[in-house]
């Protein structure tokens, strides 16, 4: 929803076999990748897994303050979401919720569309809010995109990234 006098897409089309799908109210998918220690530790620094109820206030949360979206993998004839990514200039996390699609360049063509519609907004920088220190993986990702260390927060760094006009 909210960013302001912005409407968000439905869906935004990254290429043949993804894209990137408006939140709706069907979570029930995502509750098995936030039912699981590892992507939890590195969504919150901890492994205690979520209920519906805490997913529900998740996305109630970020759906108040960003662009939500389902990332989803063209596979059978259809599309399957496997992570969600939410957008604003402040921050945009990410999880590949669905481990077998983990280190194949999604995050980064996810980031990638997402950081040219922070140029298509107008937007002159893009932030993240905080990457823990133990997060190498996104670091790496953020940081491959030009992201840049801003400073030191709780457990590990927020970046910028300057966009050029």
């Amino acid at each position: 929803m909210p960013i302001k006098d912005v409407i968000q897409p439905n869906i935004i089309q990254i290429d043949d076999g993804l894209r990137l799908r408006k939140l709706d109210e069907n979570i029930d998918i995502a509750l098995e990748w936030y039912q699981d220690a590892e992507t939890v530790w590195y969504v919150d620094g901890d492994k205690a897994l979520y209920s519906k109820e805490l997913l529900e206030k998740m996305y109630m949360y970020w759906d108040s303050v960003s662009e939500v979206y389902f990332i989803e993998v063209y596979t059978n004839g259809t599309y399957q979401p496997i992570g969600d990514v939410s957008f604003y200039q402040e921050d945009m996390p990410i999880v590949i919720g669905d481990k077998s699609y983990r280190g194949k360049g999604i995050g980064k063509k996810v980031i990638q569309t997402l950081i040219e519609r922070g140029k298509s907004l107008g937007y002159d920088r893009l932030y993240i809010e905080e990457i823990y220190d133990f997060n190498v993986i996104s670091q790496k990702l953020y940081m491959s995109l030009g992201f840049k260390k801003k400073s030191f927060v709780k457990k590990g760094w927020s970046y910028e990234l300057v966009l050029s006009s």
